[in-house]
């Protein structure tokens, strides 16, 4: 049975072509940050129009998730986070946060971008991917005071828990079941969220 409906969404596009985007994005990504790299810029390194990133991929938020290659997108993710408000956010933060991580297929593109600090760009790549576009926007949906300096701080614990658990594998935390990381991490998580600060 064929139909002659339009189909929806974008097309797949040539290989050749976003994969062109793709590695123009990840290199100006790397070496400028999200902020120092336009849609613009992209299209000219790939040697493709700027209309054809945006068809292909849409927002440039979009392109920067896509340049990651992160199996799961965490403005989707992070969602229930952050509609059920700031109550019990540190656990569900947590929560999210083991589940993807102990998941084989979505860690191991993690743990590239994690060991890409090392690489040259690598650090401005890491800082805008998991700060910008994982954290920060959660601290400001949850509608906290101080959000910037907030989400640092829940990230430094995350970024500690992911070189001690996953990078470097230190026992017993490696093994730790994810159920006791939620109950050890949550409540200082949830500190810095809603908690006094000096």
């Amino acid at each position: 049975m064929t139909s002659d409906a339009p189909r929806r969404g974008r097309r797949p596009g040539a290989p050749d072509t976003r994969a062109a985007i793709l590695a123009a994005a990840r290199e100006l990504f790397a070496v400028h940050g999200y902020a120092g790299t336009s849609v613009r810029a992209v299209g000219a390194a790939a040697g493709v129009d700027a209309a054809l990133v945006h068809h292909y991929f849409g927002s440039k938020d979009d392109l920067f998730v896509a340049a990651l290659e992160l199996r799961v997108d965490p403005r989707v993710a992070l969602l229930p986070v952050v509609e059920a408000g700031v109550d019990g956010a540190g656990e569900r933060l947590m929560q999210l946060f083991v589940k993807v991580w102990d998941i084989e297929e979505t860690r191991l593109p993690l743990l590239a971008l994690v060991r890409g600090v090392l690489e040259p760009g690598g650090q401005q790549l890491v800082r805008d991917g998991f700060f910008r576009m994982v954290l920060a926007p959660v601290g400001v949906a949850l509608g906290l005071d101080e959000p910037e300096r907030r989400m640092q701080l829940v990230a430094s614990q995350l970024v500690g828990l992911v070189v001690i658990r996953y990078v470097l594998a230190v026992e017993p935390l490696a093994s730790a079941p994810a159920d006791q990381l939620v109950a050890t991490y949550a409540p200082t998580l949830q500190r810095y969220l809603d908690g006094p600060l000096p």
